[in-house]
């Protein structure tokens, strides 16, 4: 078992700006999202966790050892996804990874093919080894990224904003791909897509302004909105007036008929109760932490 613990993490750039503002998450095995707004401090966090920034305050613990002292020993274990994955032109899956194993230290000829043919069975792209890597589809880039990112067998994967352009098919699959993999290894998604989080992940937090708001199981927060969602068909023009007199979690278009959604205790007048989803927890949740500000 892996286990990241962070306590009263801290970091403000020279800019003034308050990136990460006292954070404390735990993280096991499995899929942990990290949700929140673009500028919400996500990445600053991932810098942070892998070693390349340092806090101001607070510590970061992966398997009993302090990664703020010890930057290199969580990049031994690491994997890394980001949300753009530049590859070079003019060179193959194979080979590419065969690269990028090498500066992984993964020095072994024979373990490193082995290892390679692996990923690439599991990634499903065993078949386009031969093929530039530049040459592939958004969906398959997304996939060899995922190969790249276990090279040398890490305890830990961080990926950012991994299904961002992704068709639907292709996000199943990659979303299938990350979910086996979290079964035996920390990984971190770091998102602003809630479907993301809703479909992978056992644990999550939600985080704006450098802050944790809440951070817990999906479905927990899902239940705590039972009977406290309600959904409402109006017209464009009352938009407005809706959002005055009510804490408005979304508006929306469906068939073709504006919808809105509220928060409440109590039924408001001519509102139906719907089940709630992870998504009225985001936006109830930030709305929650704006009004506070």
């Amino acid at each position: 078992m892996n286990f990241l613990s962070i306590k009263n993490l801290s970091k403000t750039y020279s800019n003034g700006v308050k990136a990460i503002n006292h954070i404390s998450l735990d993280i096991e095995n499995g899929m942990f999202g990290l949700l929140g707004p673009n500028g919400a401090g996500k990445s600053s966090l991932m810098k942070t966790i892998v070693g390349l920034q340092s806090a101001d305050a607070g510590e970061i613990i992966f398997n009993n050892i302090n990664v703020l002292s010890d930057t290199t020993f969580i990049k031994k274990h690491l994997g890394f996804l980001p949300q753009d994955f530049g590859v070079y032109p003019k060179i193959s899956a194979f080979d590419l990874l065969n690269h990028l194993a090498i500066l992984k230290g993964v020095t072994n000829a024979t373990e490193r093919a082995e290892q390679i043919k692996s990923l690439l069975h599991k990634v499903n792209l065993y078949q386009h080894r031969r093929k530039e890597v530049h040459t592939f589809s958004g969906g398959m880039k997304q996939r060899f990224g995922v190969a790249q990112a276990l090279l040398g067998n890490p305890k830990i994967i961080i990926v950012d904003e991994p299904t961002a352009g992704l068709d639907p098919e292709e996000r199943n699959r990659f979303n299938g791909l990350l979910s086996e993999i979290g079964e035996d290894i920390i990984v971190i998604l770091s998102t602003h897509l809630v479907e993301d989080v809703r479909n992978l992940c056992s644990r999550m937090a939600i985080i704006q302004s450098g802050t944790v708001l809440i951070q817990g199981n999906p479905s927990d927060f899902v239940n705590e909105l039972k009977g406290r969602i309600w959904q409402k068909q109006i017209s464009h023009a009352e938009i407005e007036g809706y959002r005055n007199s009510y804490k408005t979690i979304s508006t929306q278009v469906i068939s073709g008929k504006m919808n809105i959604r509220i928060s409440a205790d109590i039924q408001p007048d001519n509102f139906e109760c719907v089940s709630p989803t992870l998504e009225d927890v985001y936006f109830n949740t930030l709305i929650q932490s704006n009004h506070k500000q």
